[in-house]
């Protein structure tokens, strides 16, 4: 299947005026006023305004405020007495061109004009954040460019079944990519574009794949038995990490994807997972037992490099996931009185011994740097309902998106 996901802008002004210096460093955040004007030609315009709403306040850069459906006309005096400070209007003046225009209130003018245009009225989503990405921007504050990255995930269909999907930060859009009736795992972007993935298809043997969405090619990259997974991929996309077990238990891999060569990096009659570059990719972390119980270590990317223990703050820590030499993993518990063990992530740095511990109780699980390293997705369990969070490292505060009748096996962002 081809998954179509291009979205197509053209900028005619949407610059940055040498009045607009509004995010400032102290405690008062600017206030945004977003609305919108409605018009029939577009139904999806009032679902974009809300999500972007939504983002503007995810990203806690400014006090977001919504106004709803207006008429053409703006009061700046009213909106200044309220102190509101920019206006983010919404309009459409073709079908399937969500017009956006930026207002600086205080000098009564316009700074800017863009047009998004999306070939999928399902793609809506994308659109929010790429508006409330340019927003942010042009406030001058630290990116959300976070926002636009596709998640893409394995969810259970029934038993020996799995779909690979993708879908934005929210789960509100959502797309099946590979449908085949079989058990297809363990899906990773495989380029800084979102391009390509791979993912493991069991057939005679655990298999990893390697497709393109764009064309929807596939390509065979190896098979072992046991396991097989890739764990990591380097940032020009030429090294992978790769998990394979062809003795029966597992080891970690170094893949050449130019050359189609493996390097065996580990060799333990135990279990090594989960390796991660780290050290400018000339190192990896790995979860391993070889303690007698799994813990966080580091091995240059050499077959004879010696093995470093990394994390002692406490035992029973795995899920390891890495940005540059930060480090965030899984520490389970000791059970509770009630026999309760939590799950809680922990972040690090190759550059310091202290353990920052990001949440607080619960099961917390699977977490994935974005890409710039500024925020952390995890896969958080309840016995109510599952979510998948959002971590915003910069101002520690987290936000969950409810998993509506989806069970996730794996996932990459």
């Amino acid at each position: 299947m081809r998954f179509l996901w291009i979205i197509l802008l053209q900028t005619y002004l949407f610059g940055v005026d040498a009045t607009l210096d509004i995010v400032k460093s102290i405690q008062k955040l600017p206030k945004v006023e977003v609305r919108y004007l409605d018009n029939a030609q577009e139904p999806y315009l009032s679902k974009i305004y809300g999500m972007l709403l939504s983002d503007l306040k995810i990203s806690n850069h400014v006090e977001a405020v919504g106004a709803g459906a207006q008429s053409e006309n703006i009061d700046y005096n009213a909106m200044a007495g309220q102190g509101v400070e920019l206006l983010v209007s919404l309009r459409v003046d073709k079908l399937g061109q969500i017009n956006v225009r930026l207002y600086d209130v205080a000098h009564q003018n316009i700074l800017g004009i863009k047009d998004y245009t999306f070939t999928k009225k399902e793609l809506f989503p994308f659109i929010a954040h790429k508006v409330a990405i340019d927003v942010n921007d042009a406030l001058k504050a630290p990116s959300i460019a976070w926002m636009a990255r596709f998640v893409v995930f394995a969810k259970y269909i029934r038993p020996g079944v799995t779909n690979i999907v993708v879908a934005d930060y929210s789960l509100t859009y959502q797309q099946d990519i590979i449908n085949n009736g079989m058990l297809n795992v363990f899906p990773k972007w495989g380029d800084a574009n979102q391009s390509t993935i791979y993912y493991t298809q069991y057939l005679r043997k655990p298999t990893i794949i390697k497709y393109n969405l764009r064309n929807g090619s596939s390509e065979v990259i190896t098979q072992s038995d046991g396991m097989a997974a890739v764990s990591s991929v380097s940032q020009n996309g030429e090294k992978l990490l790769l998990t394979l077990a062809p003795e029966g238990q597992s080891d970690i891999f170094l893949y050449d994807t130019i050359k189609k060569t493996q390097t065996r990096l580990t060799s333990y009659p135990g279990i090594d997972v989960l390796g991660n570059f780290v050290d400018h990719e000339r190192a990896m972390v790995f979860v391993s037992d070889r303690m007698g119980y799994p813990n966080v270590y580091l091995k240059k990317l050499k077959p004879d490099a010696p093995v470093e223990q990394v994390i002692f703050y406490s035992k029973n820590n795995d899920s390891v996931a890495t940005s540059g030499d930060n480090i965030v993993y899984v520490n389970r518990s000791e059970r509770d009185a009630s026999g309760q063990s939590s799950f809680n992530l922990h972040l690090i740095t190759l550059k310091s011994d202290y353990v920052r511990r990001l949440t607080a109780s619960g099961v917390n699980q699977m977490p994935r740097f974005s890409r710039d390293g500024e925020a952390i997705m995890f896969l958080k369990k309840a016995a109510q309902q599952n979510a998948l969070g959002v971590l915003l490292l910069e101002y520690n505060q987290s936000y969950l998106f409810p998993l509506e009748n989806i069970q996730i096996q794996s996932f990459d962002w």
